[in-house]
């Protein structure tokens, strides 16, 4: 599971299909579509390291995403298959960078990179978020 873009393997991957109702007139994914396969995939990528966002809400802390950014390659259509592969760095103190690349199976196409950067929000205010730090940054001080 080597990352295309550089020699670093990615960290998770979740895999998918395409459904029917998720394609637009042209026959293909809708683009705002992509968006929930890149949420799921990181709150799939988060539960996997042990992070659940309803426990973390009701102890105070969101994290939430405050820029997105998405190339779009190919085009997905009803019934396909792929992939979201992922990895999950910081930028600077707070943000956490989610880099997102999906991938059409079996022919691992690459069709969409994506870059989501959020924070952990507690008391309306950006805090460092000490779950994500554990999970994924152990040598990282909190």
């Amino acid at each position: 599971m080597k990352n295309i873009t550089s020699d670093t393997a990615y960290q998770y991957e979740v895999a998918f299909q395409v459904r029917d109702y998720e394609c637009d007139l042209q026959g293909v994914v809708n683009n705002a579509v992509y968006l929930h396969y890149l949420e799921h995939a990181r709150h799939e990528f988060l539960y996997a390291k042990g992070i659940d966002f309803a426990g973390l809400h009701a102890k105070g802390k969101d994290l939430v995403l405050i820029r997105i950014e998405a190339d779009y390659k190919l085009p997905l259509r009803s019934r396909d298959r792929f992939v979201v592969r992922m990895n999950i760095i910081r930028e600077g103190r707070l943000r956490l960078v989610f880099l997102q690349d999906l991938y059409r199976l079996p022919d691992e196409k690459l069709v969409l990179r994506a870059k989501a950067t959020g924070v952990c929000v507690q008391n309306g205010k950006p805090t460092l978020f000490e779950e994500v730090n554990r999970a994924f940054f152990s040598s990282a001080s909190s």
